[in-house]
């Protein structure tokens, strides 16, 4: 059975993890770029940008939890999950913004050779601790996003391990350097490092937007949520499934096709005991709308150019005159099915069939009716 994550508890979770970040990203960020200043590394130097804006990125987090934790209100009647999404949008474009910056520097640096330094050894010290920095928090992060399912926090524990694998390449160009006093191994792993950076951002860029203009929910979780809703009672047939994202949260709306002669209080009650069951199942439904059809109206409704209740009357009461049936009406239901009004005609006193047969033949002849059922309540 799935557990639903409450917004705060995801709040609370994603602000505590986010803080820890911040913590560790502000001490490593001085450390990188004095350490990279003094041991005449570039790469440290960019490795320490890259972590300083990480440290920006995990403010925009911050904000984004804490804008996306309120409550729906008028103007946001679907909430403000898509904040989330917005700030990942930004958060990554302040990714590729970085990267581009640094691939220019370096990218300069290696025109001019003369303004290559050559690193020293210390500087290994510094990028081994990056490593280890970063790859502790994309760890500790990842745990909390998967425990409480928030793609802003699995993104920015993919951040933290993209910074891992960049302080790594950031290691082996220092080491180069170092070992073989090849100055420009540092600055092409300056380069790579900024490459990794402007690709993460690009990802996060592009699946950010998708979310924006309502992609669709993954396909295996519609399939299950399909073969799902088929299982439940009282559910012949279900089409017309639509699924979007909005932050954590996904929105669904969806058509059931139900026996067409039920009452709409029964067809009320499937609607409403599907949505339960399936907010159990899919904790990550926010917003769920269910259509209740009597048939399929996929493709187009056979129904909707028949005359409503009021000009059928209109029609059917003279006939009911006709016969001396207009005083012993009970209830009259109308379905509408297959492009033809099927009609029920109950009655709280008994004629003679003869009076029952005409009344039936002259009603049926009417363009839209397809069959008259003329129903007693008082037992013959």
């Amino acid at each position: 059975m799935n557990i639903k994550i409450t917004r705060q508890a995801r709040y609370e979770a994603t602000r505590k993890v986010t803080l820890v970040g911040v913590v560790v990203n502000i001490c490593l960020s001085l450390v990188q770029l004095i350490g990279g200043f003094f041991a005449n590394s570039q790469a440290l130097i960019a490795d320490g940008v890259h972590t300083f804006s990480d440290l920006l990125s995990d403010f925009v987090v911050l904000f984004a939890a804490k804008i996306a934790n309120q409550e729906a209100d008028e103007d946001h009647p679907y909430g403000h999950g898509r904040f989330e999404t917005l700030a990942t949008v930004i958060l990554g474009l302040a990714l590729t913004g970085v990267a581009v910056g640094i691939i220019i520097n370096a990218a300069t640096r290696l025109l001019n050779v003369e303004s290559l330094a050559q690193p020293t050894s210390i500087a290994l010290l510094f990028a081994a601790l990056g490593i280890i920095a970063k790859e502790g928090l994309y760890h500790y992060t990842m745990h909390v996003a998967t425990r409480f399912n928030s793609k802003l926090l699995e993104a920015n524990a993919w951040h933290h391990r993209s910074d891992a694998i960049s302080s790594l390449v950031v290691a082996i160009g220092v080491a180069g350097s170092v070992i073989f006093e090849i100055p420009w191994l540092d600055a092409i792993a300056a380069i790579f490092v900024a490459l990794m950076i402007f690709y993460m951002g690009f990802r996060l860029i592009l699946d950010s937007t998708m979310e924006l203009v309502d992609t669709a929910w993954d396909a295996n979780k519609t399939n299950e949520m399909k073969q799902f809703i088929s299982e439940i009672e009282g559910v012949e047939h279900m089409h017309m499934l639509r699924t979007r994202k909005m932050g954590n949260d996904v929105l669904a709306d969806v058509h059931l096709q139900v026996n067409p002669y039920i009452s709409v209080s029964e067809g009320h009650y499937i609607a409403e005991y599907t949505m339960s069951k399936l907010r159990k199942e899919f904790p990550e439904l926010s917003d769920l709308t269910v259509h209740i059809d009597p048939e399929d109206d996929e493709d187009a409704s056979l129904s909707k150019e028949l005359p409503s209740r009021k000009q059928l009357m209109s029609q059917l009461y003279p006939i009911m005159q006709k016969h001396s049936l207009d005083e012993s009406i009970h209830s009259i239901n109308l379905h509408y099915i297959k492009g033809k009004i099927e009609v029920e005609l109950v009655l709280n006193k008994l004629h003679h069939n003869g009076i029952l047969e005409a009344f039936k033949s002259d009603g049926e002849a009417l363009d839209e009716v397809r069959v008259l059922n003329i129903l007693n309540l008082i037992n013959e």
